[in-house]
């Protein structure tokens, strides 16, 4: 597992560059991710990443773009335009989860 260091703080990263303990996330730690995705957050960015994190919670797994978009009251395109280049896949990164399963 690779290493990085965000917020201060050394962290192990999965094979995905995805935080590989969900636990040792914080906004701080989100911010810098989403810096790296080239992401400046805002208010609606924070809805889908808190979306995401009480699914996972509840359910062990990060949501599917097509739950993201029924479920957390952000739509398709909006989701697009706040994570270009692959929504659910950077959302979850930035959330401090592992990439949804059927993600490529």
């Amino acid at each position: 597992m690779a290493a990085k260091e965000y917020a201060g703080i050394m962290l192990e990263l999965d094979a995905d560059g995805n935080l590989a303990n969900l636990n040792e996330w914080n906004e701080e730690i989100a911010k810098e991710l989403a810096t790296e995705e080239g992401i400046s957050l805002t208010d609606r960015h924070w809805t889908v990443i808190n979306y995401m994190r009480n699914e996972f919670k509840a359910k062990g797994d990060a949501p599917s773009i097509r739950k993201l978009t029924k479920e957390s009251g952000v739509d398709t395109k909006e989701l697009y335009a706040l994570f270009p280049g692959g929504p659910a896949k950077k959302a979850a990164r930035i959330s401090g989860l592992p990439k949804p399963k059927g993600c490529i």
